[in-house]
């Protein structure tokens, strides 16, 4: 075939492709082994499929409730970008009694919407706004291959991993945030055998490149106003970014008290920050009176006022940003929010406090959605890789060689210490102690 990520070339006879797609399916899915006539890409994606644990008569889950549905819409970029979506594919969609859907970077559906009567068929196999398509979900699908490969690719008939969505066909393209590049998510299309062409696929890459320049456009330019905001998360010294762009590096003690005089808009007393920031009582109020003047100086006039100490404009603070989101239910926009702990340095009592208030509800939020992507996100991350509850709930849900290797390590290491202590005590010894300092019989 010349092009790999077309189905099927123009002129080929579909219900012979059928026919031996799914012959080679049900080789691989009893003995392991892919015939020759699948694309490589769809190999690729079967054992990817079969390695994350998907069977072949699986179906997809609703991962979110419409509570949860609607904060994930409204905090998504991609919600942005819908009324191009719909004008660009819209007509052809329920025209051709297709479907338009769009996933967020982790697979799961947020819009679907097409011919009614089409929909009613795609109800049956779950393919639903807030359902979980990722290929680690249901295996090889075009929204969820797109993302996990990050190219636009067709899916024809039981080219699907799950049998139940063989009697589709579907085309997808990933959408990339312009400025980072980053997956955002994808739009796919998704209906009957008509669909496996060049030209659908060439279509639906045509709309998410349509989708990215808007994107760009819409994204305001390096240094537009708008309010304030406090970078404290994963670093040692915060970065204010003014409205005018202008960006304010902080000294870490200059950092504690803007992140805390920015989640406390109505003020804290001068007492009420000795406390929050000194672990020492013998600081004395005049050691904080000269930070607080620095920090008047290093912001310029009118924005840090007295009696009592507060910001005389919003700020808006990335770890109010993640609370926020986390207390909405919009879990994956949180933990992509997360940048890392708050002011990891900090000694500071309050923000000691909210360091963990923050990292402790991510990560319970994360153990209990139980989904893979997100856990393998944090645990992979620098302060994640030691977390080995983290670790005990990833390999749960995706039990891969490496999860299960790594899980068994840390678990080796948080026993070793119980084991010499064990050990100390058998031999009548105090944990910790060594053999000159034993009791005496």
């Amino acid at each position: 075939m010349s092009d790999p990520w077309v189905a099927l070339e123009p002129g080929a006879d579909p219900a012979e492709r059928v026919r031996v797609l799914r012959h080679a399916h049900e080789t691989f899915t009893t003995v392991g082994t892919v015939p020759r006539p699948v694309r490589s890409v769809v190999a690729e994606s079967w054992r990817r499929s079969a390695r994350a644990g998907v069977g072949p008569d699986g179906a997809a889950t609703v991962e979110l409730s419409d509570g949860d549905l609607g904060s994930c819409r409204a905090e998504h970029p991609l919600s942005r970008v819908m009324p191009l979506f719909r004008e660009l594919l819209g007509t052809f969609a329920a025209d051709g009694e297709h479907l338009l859907a769009v996933c967020d970077a982790h697979g799961r559906l947020l819009w679907v919407e097409g011919h009614p009567a089409t929909r009613r068929r795609a109800d049956g196999m779950n393919f639903v706004p807030g359902a979980r398509w990722a290929e680690a979900a249901v295996g090889t699908n075009a929204p969820g291959t797109a993302v996990a490969v990050d190219r636009p690719v067709q899916v024809f008939a039981a080219e699907h991993f799950i049998r139940r969505v063989q009697p589709w066909t579907c085309a997808a393209a990933p959408v990339h945030d312009p400025r980072t590049g980053r997956v955002l998510g994808a739009v796919d299309i998704t209906g009957g055998d008509g669909l496996a062409h060049p030209h659908s696929l060439g279509f639906v890459r045509a709309v998410a490149r349509a989708a990215e320049s808007q994107l760009a456009l819409l994204a305001p330019p390096p240094g537009a106003a708008g309010t304030p905001v406090l970078s404290a998360l994963g670093r040692d010294e915060a970065v204010l970014r003014l409205e005018d762009g202008h960006r304010i590096r902080l000294s870490r003690r200059h950092s504690e008290l803007l992140v805390l005089l920015a989640r406390h808009p109505e003020g804290l007393t001068g007492d009420e920050l000795l406390c929050a920031l000194y672990a020492d009582e013998s600081v004395t109020p005049v050691t904080l009176r000269a930070e607080l003047a620095r920090l008047r100086r290093l912001l310029g006039p009118g924005l840090l006022a007295s009696r009592p100490y507060r910001l005389t404009a919003a700020v808006e603070c990335d770890a109010t940003v993640v609370e926020r989101r986390l207390e909405t239910g919009a879990l994956t926009a949180a933990v992509e929010e997360y940048a890392g702990p708050l002011l990891p340095g900090s000694q500071a009592p309050a923000v000691v406090r909210l360091r963990r208030r923050l990292a402790d509800g991510l990560r319970a939020a994360l153990i209990a959605h139980r989904d893979p992507d997100l856990l393998a996100d944090w645990a992979h991350a620098p302060w994640g890789e030691d977390d080995v509850e983290v670790w005990r709930a990833l390999a749960a849900v995706r039990p891969t060689a490496p999860a299960r290797a790594r899980l068994a390590a840390l678990e080796t290491e948080l026993a070793a210490p119980l084991l010499t202590a064990a050990a100390g005590r058998a031999r009548g010894q105090q944990p910790g102690a060594t053999s000159s300092q034993r009791p005496r019989a």
